[in-house]
């Protein structure tokens, strides 16, 4: 049942990569939020957020930021000092998952299976191949995609991108081989695993930021066309992903699915997002709805669902 007399803070902006999905993110579940009948105050989080909210003092905290410092478990700590009750995971499975190498690593020793890779640094990756093409080099505390280069199978040389002296990912990157085949997600809400997406990209070589967040750049396709054993394979692994890494609220784990007619069949875990995407193009909002729970019950539910302790 939604308290709304509890006076909502809607964290968004920051100064990240990902703010200006974050704003479209933060303006739709706030817009959502006040319909419910909430009181909502709209942040645009700066450096001083520690005073903001100390003055603010809201009932909840609704994290709509991603990427670092949204992402990573330093607003979440933020949170936890001040005492303000807040939605998505906590410290710990915050700095974990958005850590690509070290969520891995719990992954697979849980059983998700996950591609092989390698951490280097990106002017090693840019001097020559580090990995038999293909493969995939991406920052290793990103996300939306920001800094994916995709190296296909000819490749003569590694991406000349890595040398560029604006690269603005750090010097870390993870080198990972590429997996072919379908593009699933996955998301679980309150420890239940919901339905799964394919995601087809319109015009763009791979779910890139444009085809993440451009009207039109991506199709979803719920429930996907796939076997019911590997959908409820999909839904298991998501599971277990968000439960190894001590995800709550809402999570998303996304997967490549090689089922092409000489594939290997494999079914491989990428990563999981512990700050999904809440705009109007998004994957979680689709999920929930193809589950029959509307934007406005899922926000609800998130900030019923708010605790400090996380």
């Amino acid at each position: 049942m939604a308290d709304t007399n509890k006076h909502v803070a809607v964290l968004m902006g920051g100064w990240s990569s990902e703010r200006p999905v974050s704003l479209k993110s933060g303006t739709a579940c706030a817009d959502a939020l006040e319909r419910v009948g909430y009181r909502v105050t709209r942040v645009d989080v700066q450096r001083d957020i520690a005073d903001v909210l100390a003055k603010l003092r809201p009932d909840v905290a609704f994290n709509a930021l991603h990427g670092p410092y949204g992402e990573d478990g330093c607003i979440q700590g933020v949170l936890e000092i001040l005492g303000i009750p807040y939605t998505h995971s906590g410290v710990a499975a915050s700095a974990l998952a958005i850590d690509k190498a070290k969520a891995k690593a719990v992954m697979k020793a849980a059983g998700v299976p996950v591609a092989e890779h390698k951490i280097v640094n990106r002017f090693e990756a840019a001097k020559a191949h580090v990995m038999k093409p293909p493969y995939v080099a991406k920052p290793v505390r990103e996300g939306s995609s920001f800094g994916v280069l995709i190296v296909p199978e000819d490749a003569t040389h590694p991406p000349q991108q890595l040398y560029s002296d604006d690269w603005p990912y750090g010097d870390r990157i993870m080198v990972e081989r590429y997996v072919p085949g379908r593009e699933l997600t996955c998301a679980v809400v309150g420890n239940v695993a919901l339905g799964v997406i394919e995601i087809i990209s319109e015009g763009h070589g791979f779910y890139d930021y444009d085809a993440k967040y451009a009207p039109g750049g991506s199709r979803h396709i719920i429930p996907a066309e796939i076997s019911p054993f590997i959908y409820q394979e999909v839904q298991k692994l998501t599971l277990k992903a968000h439960l190894a890494l001590g995800c709550a609220g809402v999570s998303r784990a996304d997967f490549r699915y090689d089922d092409r007619l000489h594939g290997t069949g494999e079914l491989i875990c990428l990563e999981v997002n512990t700050q999904p995407g809440m705009t109007e193009t998004s994957l979680v909002p689709d999920i929930a709805a193809h589950a029959g729970h509307s934007f406005e019950e899922l926000v609800t539910w998130m900030v019923e669902d708010a605790s400090c302790g996380r």
